[in-house]
């Protein structure tokens, strides 16, 4: 199982905010760490793990922690301290026929995109709306599922859990953590 954590600043004792976050990928499946600058862009289209959508004129820079064969990430933090983790939720909603946008991608998009942690789960929930998510994810075996986030910045931190193209979000107090399956009513 996989779990992310969040620790907001009046749960540590120095003020900070701490995200943590395990993964269980495959064995041999390299995760690598990624730098990407900010970036203008001139209107092209952005290719996603899956899909080609709208790439946007500006993208901040961000660090990634990603499986080597996926564009998105397992987790992640941007220039302006936005930091976000996802996990896998198994649900027994019903596919859809087409991949949509992996969480992984979701997730850098929401980091590339946001300023503010409540600025991404926008994001996420937006392109989730309008893209869909699903696809492979898993590296040697078949693995389709939905997913959770904890999305946060200096001040405050989101529960955001999805099933298909429908989400829900509740802004955690103190702390959050999310694992393998739902947990807002």
């Amino acid at each position: 199982m996989c779990d992310t954590f969040v620790g907001l600043p009046e749960a540590t004792t120095d003020g900070s905010v701490i995200l943590g976050k395990n993964s269980d990928r495959e064995p041999n499946e390299a995760h690598e760490l990624l730098l990407v600058p900010a970036t203008d862009h001139a209107g092209t289209g952005l290719r996603a793990t899956y899909l080609e959508i709208p790439q946007v004129s500006h993208t901040h820079a961000v660090i990634l922690a990603k499986p080597y064969w996926i564009w998105g990430a397992e987790m992640g933090v941007n220039e302006h301290g936005v930091a976000i983790g996802n996990e896998a939720v198994f649900t027994k909603a019903k596919r859809e026929k087409q991949p949509g946008l992996l969480g992984m991608d979701l997730l850098r998009l929401g980091l590339e995109r946001a300023v503010t942690a409540e600025e991404a789960v926008t994001v996420i929930t937006d392109l989730l709306v309008e893209y869909g998510q699903g696809g492979q994810a898993g590296h040697t075996h078949k693995l389709v599922y939905d997913n959770s986030f904890i999305v946060s910045d200096r001040t405050q931190a989101w529960v955001l859990e999805t099933v298909g193209r429908d989400w829900a979000a509740q802004r955690g107090q103190g702390s959050a953590s999310i694992s393998n399956g739902l947990t807002l009513g």
